[in-house]
């Protein structure tokens, strides 16, 4: 498979989706579910799925790179910069604790993938910028239905922590599209709020309306 990779947060991402195909009674819903969502305007998908071990991963992935290349929408496989590689995939995702192997993933995988991060306060932040990330999630940044009661930073904060790197920051956790104008033009990260939805296309185009 020899797909032209997007490699660029040009134009910015909006509205990132992460997949759970927990979620769902079968892979292909999931699959209609993605494909839906990128009709309402995601324009970035990261695949996470932690639970499928590397040849189901691999298989996964492969079916998606050609609906996300359909759409001209890029792809990011959490964790698995292997994966990402055999199917040409934009770029890798990793989470907080793996932020120090970015500029070790990014010398393997060569020229033309983009790496991310996952981060929870300035720290990681600045440590994920000087490991050379291309983009960080930030959360949570509201209260979400899968961890409630923890703690959230809440839009003040998020918008602090966010300009404290030059790199663009996405908000995650308990987003919502009356939510969104709070959060100054950053681009926002999504599960349940399109994966869940009775219609993930509308839900998409609303989320895109307050961004």
């Amino acid at each position: 498979m020899d797909y032209q990779k997007l490699v660029s947060i040009s134009p910015p991402i909006k509205l990132l989706l992460l997949t759970d195909s927990k979620r769902f009674n079968t892979q292909q819903a999931m699959l209609n579910c993605i494909d839906q969502a990128m009709q309402g305007g995601v324009d970035t998908i990261v695949l996470r799925e932690k639970h499928l071990d590397s040849a189901k991963l691999l298989s996964l992935a492969s079916k998606l790179r050609v609906i996300t290349h359909n759409h001209g929408v890029r792809l990011m496989i959490h964790s698995q910069a292997d994966v990402a590689k055999a199917v040409s995939a934009d770029g890798v995702h990793v989470d907080g604790k793996s932020i120090s192997e970015i500029k070790q993933i990014k010398q393997w995988l060569g020229d033309g993938f983009m790496v991310s991060a996952s981060c929870h306060d300035k720290g990681e932040l600045k440590h994920a910028e000087q490991q050379g990330a291309d983009f960080c999630f930030l959360s949570p940044v509201f209260l979400t239905q899968s961890h409630p009661g923890a703690p959230s930073l809440g839009e003040e904060t998020f918008l602090h922590m966010a300009a404290s790197v030059p790199i663009p920051v996405l908000a995650l956790g308990g987003i919502e599209p009356d939510v969104i104008s709070l959060l100054q033009g950053h681009g926002v990260a999504i599960m349940g709020g399109i994966l869940n939805a009775d219609n993930p296309k509308q839900a998409a185009k609303d989320l895109l309306l307050g961004t």
